[in-house]
């Protein structure tokens, strides 16, 4: 395993000139040994771009990637000894599945005895030790990727293994076993996992650390938690979360926040710079509160819909929309009738410019 450090940025064309010119703005991040990690965001981010520079299929057009220290920017995928699993299955459809998992090992010269017990360890993990001697031809496509990912986690001694987005082809209910054997594989074997994924489920669920990307830059690398409490910037409140953060464009003053034509106060011990402020907030922490209670913005229900577990409320003022996830035993609520919504309380966010406000 490997701890991998970046420093680059990466344009396809000759000569950039500006930012809608570069795949990766210039960026500095670290992934360290035996960490999981997730590359998350919209296609076109620049996620598989940035997998396949540390993986030596691309080299940076700026800057250096370092393996544990050593300068490995212009060395190839195997000199780096990396394993890259794709988004559709690459296997052998005339060997066996036990053959499919041994190529890698084999190719390494690894004694047969050694050969058969790591391939072993890896089916009884991915769930197909009762399909080793099956041609991989007559499986289904599910099963073909779970041996694409057997050969990207049979090598012991790999820097790391690279996932580019690599569960879009399995059947949604089979998703989440998958998921959940990935983390359990990177427990035992506590390798170095790098996932890409426009996918915030899956994301959230399989890293510790997600790096959330948008336009060429990440904009924020954190775990899942931190993305969802604390988000560093208005698009990681947006893409993370369903529905994303709510955010209110205000100005901030010496009385307190002016927000859809009210004057709110901010909480105890708070203070902003002042001028144009978005103040954010997730469905999940905003509730129902009386007549002019602190941080509570009058309303009118605009949409009501019960889910089930829960009831999802939007309510508008001033031409803005707030959305509430409230619990199922709300008593009914009229479309059109006033309401008042608490919006600012401790797990209320500043922006300014787009970033976060510490």
């Amino acid at each position: 395993m490997a701890r991998i450090e970046l420093d680059l940025a990466h344009a396809y064309k000759p000569d950039p000139q500006q930012d809608s010119d570069y795949a990766l703005l210039p960026l500095k991040m670290t992934f360290e040994d035996g960490g999981a990690y997730a590359l998350l965001g919209p296609s076109g981010c620049g996620k598989t771009t940035l997998l396949n520079i540390m993986s030596g299929l691309v080299t940076p057009s700026q800057g250096k990637v370092n393996f544990d220290g050593r300068d490995v920017t212009s060395a190839t995928p195997q000199q780096r000894n990396i394993a890259q699993v794709f988004q559709f299955p690459v296997i052998y459809d005339t060997m066996t599945v036990a053959q499919n998992l041994a190529f890698p090992l084999r190719n390494r010269k690894m004694p047969t005895d050694q050969i058969s017990k790591r391939v072993g360890e890896i089916a009884e993990m991915l769930e197909m030790s009762g399909q080793l001697n099956q041609r991989a031809s007559g499986l289904s496509a599910d099963a073909k990727q779970k041996i694409s990912l057997g050969r990207g986690l049979v090598r012991p001694d790999v820097s790391a293994v690279l996932f580019d987005e690599p569960l879009t082809v399995i059947d949604p209910h089979l998703k989440w076993q998958l998921r959940r054997k990935l983390k359990q594989i990177h427990h035992e074997l506590k390798l170095t996992l790098i996932y890409v994924t426009h996918d915030q489920v899956e994301a959230l669920t399989f890293a510790e650390q997600v790096v959330v990307m948008t336009r060429g830059k990440a904009v924020q690398v954190g775990s899942p938690a931190d993305l969802f409490e604390r988000p560093s910037h208005t698009f990681v409140g947006h893409f993370i979360g369903s529905p994303g953060m709510n955010f209110l464009p205000g100005v901030s003053g010496p009385n307190g926040i002016d927000l859809a034509d009210q004057t709110l106060a901010l909480p105890p011990g708070r203070t902003l710079p002042a001028g144009d402020i978005k103040v954010g907030i997730r469905p999940e922490y905003v509730s129902l509160a009386p007549a002019h209670a602190p941080g509570a913005l009058e309303m009118k229900v605009a949409h009501v819909q019960d889910v089930g577990t829960h009831v999802m409320l939007s309510a508008t003022c001033a031409g803005r929309t707030v959305k509430a996830r409230l619990s199922s035993d709300t008593e009914q609520l009229t479309i059109g009738a006033p309401i008042w919504l608490k919006v600012m309380d401790e797990h209320t966010c500043f922006y300014k410019n787009e970033e976060i406000v510490q």
